[in-house]
């Protein structure tokens, strides 16, 4: 397992952008693939992105074309863009580690402890 740490959760209003990124101290970081979930009060996990160590993205339909998952390696980091946040988008976001582009979090055996994103209409 691995340790993960998220960052850059807030408040932002309709329309704007935000970027999490989460890392890691552990230097098999880039052995896994890097997820992105998120969980909004009274629903359930969902899958966001995830990215394998060469680059290869999935995405879940409802990102698609506003949100942008990227690693950086060689600093332990993998971030996720989001542009054009709608209400919806509020929940609290998860980086997790994984060893394919799985989309259900069964298969993630490290969770970083959350950030918050919350988006104003």
């Amino acid at each position: 397992q691995v340790q993960l740490v998220e960052s850059g959760g807030g408040l932002v209003q309709a329309g704007g952008s935000l970027r999490l990124a989460c890392t890691t101290s552990e230097r098999t970081f880039t052995t896994y693939v890097m997820g992105w979930f998120r969980q909004a009060p009274g629903k359930e996990r969902e899958f966001v992105a995830a990215i394998r160590r060469g680059g290869i993205t999935r995405y879940a339909d409802n990102v698609k074309g506003r949100f942008a998952i990227s690693r950086d390696n060689a600093w332990n980091t993998v971030y996720l863009q989001m542009n054009s946040l709608k209400p919806e988008d509020t929940a609290v976001y998860y980086c997790a580690a994984a060893n394919d582009l799985y989309s259900s979090g069964n298969y993630y055996s490290s969770w970083g402890q959350g950030t918050q994103v919350t988006v104003s209409s």
